[in-house]
Order: C-alpha cells, then sequence, then structure tokens
C-alpha cells in the first residue's frame, strides 16, 4: 500500500458525517489530540480542517456534495469521515459511492481483529486477524441499471435478446456487473505491495468464478496474473506450495489462493486463522466484511478506509444510526480505529499504537458503551464523550 509523506504539523480535513456523525466526531478528536499530545508533546500535531458532505453540507450550502469537498480532498491528499446518509430521491445513488468513484478511491480496506474483553458470539474470536481490500469502483456498485418496464430496460432486454441470444422477459429489471482487468490488478497489486510491507502470510482471491466465469473468474486469473508477473520472486501459489514443497511455504513468499465465495462463508467461520488477506470484488467483499466483524463484536468497532494512488479516505464501516443522533450514547471506536489507520498512513505508528493499546485496555476494564454493555456481565456503560475520556485516561 503507497505510503504518505507529511509534515509534523498537517492539515487534515474531516467530514464530521450525519446522523450519530457529531458525537463519535468530537469523541474520536478527543482521543486523537490526546494521543498525538502524549507521544509528540507539542512538536507534531494535527490541525483539522473541516469540510462537508451529506446533511450538513445540504443546510450550508444547498448542495449534498459541494465541489470545494472533493478539491480539498485531493489537495490535501488525506481525510476523515463520519457516516453520511444518502439523500432520497435525488442527486446521488450514495454519497459515500460518489466519494469513492470521484476520487478515484479503488480499494476499500478492512482490517478485523478482536479486542480483548469484547463479546463475541464464536468461541475463538481471537483467531480473527484479517485485512479485507475490496475493489470499489467496478462490480454492481457501479450502478448501472434500468427499472423494470421502462424504455431504458425494454431496449437493453430487446438488445440482449435478440442480438446475444438471451431469453429474458420484459417484466425484469436489468442491471450490468463490469469487472475490468485495470481495476483488477491494482486492487490485488495493492493487496499483495500491504502483505508484503506487513510481512503477512497470504492473499487469498474470492470470487464466484464457478458461475460467472467472465466477471469473477476473470479477477481470479488477473489476480494470479499480477503476481506471477509483478511479484515473481516474493509470491508462490498454494498449488505450489502443495505439489513442490509438500505443504510447508518456503520463507520470505507470500502464498496467494483462491476461494469461492460461499465456500470462503464458511472458511472464517472455521478456519479464520489461515487467512491475512482477502482481495475480492465489491459485493463479496461487503458480505465477508460484515461477517468477520459479526465474529469480532460487530460494527462499532469495524474501522475502514478508502485508498487510490492519491488520496485516502478513512471511515468507520457503520452507519448513521439516526435515532441515536445527538445522544451522546454511540460507540465510537470504529471512527477511531479509522483514525489508528490514518496515523499509521502517515508514518505516526506510535500514535496508532497507543490509541489501540488504550481503546484494549478500557475495553477489557468493562467501561464500554451501550452496545457493549448489554453482552458484558459486570461491566459499566457509559457515553459516548466518557469512553473516549476513559480511553483518554488510559494512554
Amino acid at each position: 500500500m503507497m505510503s504518505f509523506k507529511i509534515s509534523d504539523k498537517p492539515v487534515v480535513p474531516f467530514i464530521e458525517g450525519d446522523g450519530i456523525g457529531p458525537d463519535i466526531w468530537k469523541a474520536a478528536r478527543m482521543v486523537f489530540d490526546a494521543a498525538v499530545d502524549k507521544i509528540y508533546g507539542g512538536r507534531r500535531y494535527v490541525q483539522w480542517k473541516e469540510i462537508y458532505a451529506g446533511q450538513k453540507a445540504y443546510n450550508k450550502f444547498g448542495e449534498w456534495l459541494p465541489d470545494e469537498t472533493f478539491q480539498t480532498i485531493r489537495e490535501y491528499g488525506i481525510a476523515m469521515k463520519g457516516p453520511l446518509t444518502t439523500p432520497i430521491g435525488g442527486g446521488f445513488r450514495s454519497l459515500n459511492v460518489t466519494l469513492r468513484q470521484k476520487l478515484d478511491l479503488y480499494a476499500c480496506v478492512r482490517p478485523v481483529r478482536h479486542f480483548k474483553g469484547v463479546p463475541a458470539p464464536v468461541k475463538h474470536p481471537e483467531r480473527v486477524n484479517v485485512v479485507i481490500f475490496r475493489e470499489n469502483t467496478d462490480d454492481i456498485y457501479a450502478g448501472i441499471e434500468w427499472k423494470q418496464g421502462t424504455d431504458e430496460a425494454k431496449r437493453v432486454i430487446d438488445f440482449l435478446n435478440c442480438e446475444m441470444g438471451c431469453n429474458l422477459s420484459y417484466d425484469c429489471g436489468v442491471g450490468v456487473k463490469p469487472m475490468s482487468e485495470f481495476k483488477t490488478k491494482r486492487l490485488v497489486r495493492m493487496a499483495i505491495k500491504y502483505a508484503l510491507d506487513k510481512h503477512l502470510p497470504s492473499v487469498t482471491l474470492v470470487h464466484k468464478g464457478n458461475i460467472m466465469k467472465y466477471t469473477e473468474g476473470a479477477f481470479k486469473e488477473w489476480g494470479y496474473e499480477v503476481a506471477r508477473e509483478e511479484f515473481s520472486d516474493t509470491t508462490i501459489t498454494e498449488d505450489d506450495v502443495c505439489t513442490k514443497y509438500s505443504g510447508k511455504p518456503p520463507k520470505g513468499k507470500v502464498v496467494i489462493k483462491d476461494r469461492i465465495t460461499d465456500a470462503m462463508f464458511q472458511q472464517i467461520l472455521l478456519r479464520p486463522e489461515e487467512y491475512s488477506i482477502i482481495a475480492t470484488p465489491n459485493l463479496n467483499g461487503d458480505y465477508l466484511s460484515d461477517a468477520l466483524l459479526a465474529q469480532v463484536g460487530g460494527l462499532g468497532i469495524g474501522p475502514g478506509a478508502n485508498m487510490g494512488d492519491e488520496v485516502a479516505l478513512f471511515e468507520p464501516t457503520h452507519g448513521t444510526a439516526p435515532k441515536y443522533a445527538g445522544m451522546d450514547k454511540v460507540n465510537p471506536g470504529a471512527l477511531i480505529l479509522s483514525g489508528c489507520m490514518m496515523f499509521e498512513y502517515m508514518g505516526w505508528k506510535e500514535v496508532s499504537d497507543a490509541i489501540v493499546k488504550a481503546m484494549e485496555k478500557t475495553i477489557s476494564s468493562g467501561v464500554v458503551t451501550y452496545d457493549l454493555a448489554r453482552q458484558m456481565e459486570g461491566s459499566k456503560e457509559v457515553k459516548c464523550s466518557e469512553f473516549a475520556q476513559e480511553i483518554v485516561n488510559n494512554l
């Protein structure tokens, strides 16, 4: 994954977010600023710059996603974002998807691990420690579709039936699932580089290529091509490990393997420790990341980043939870951990490590927000801001 050179006093744009966004942003920023000050003692600090998207942007400018927001993120090359709601009935299918597409943030990177003390529905959540690289701009999230009964849908169905030999009825809605060689290869390339940088043992390509041979199947083949053509000295296929090395990978080699999507769901439940990085098309990655997070405590501790070659946007996995807006109630952990990803990306790893350690200590002591408190016997339920303050106290 790309590195990012940054000054000792960087300007970092942030989008507060909708719903619970203001609550969790305020809490997370408290932790960020305290950790940076604790580690660097004023020698380094972040200059936060607010930019606008979502409801706050609409209230202020009459636009859901002002051009200035895109320009500012491009200018600084880095930003943080709270959850955004999508306007109903106009403008954008999804503000999040629009940001990813316009800024060419082609990789959704989601690390999933268990924090000691967090209740989980499986016996051994500590076995889950995986990073998902989910392609962001291809697949069904391209949003190319036509509504049933429209002239556009009829024209597409006519073409498919008459020119391509299909047999579709006219009561169908129709969508297109594009998957390109270029976009697949740059995602897998980033995943392999990350594995090499972090000294992780494997990258697994997850696909439904047994059914969709020219999209999902091509994703698998293009992924293997990247490894073979660009990383031949540092990668090895799982087949070669089995046939040439008696199942034991050579030292220093990243193993490239692949799994069918439905089989992978079983694998992450039964043998999650066998997977360190998963590279996958968009929809598969969406399902898998939520399923993995469910094993370690849920979306409340699910960080994420949307990354391209020039820009990185860090954000939590969860949504806006509007019914809790303004209640100072919701777990800010996912946003805090997304900030940890950002600090590591900036080269401030000691800040990231300090926050993670303090957060784990806080949870282990039983001081948690409502989502965890209701699952932890003997815990102390605290507000969003109080949870953040306890992390600060534990730095």
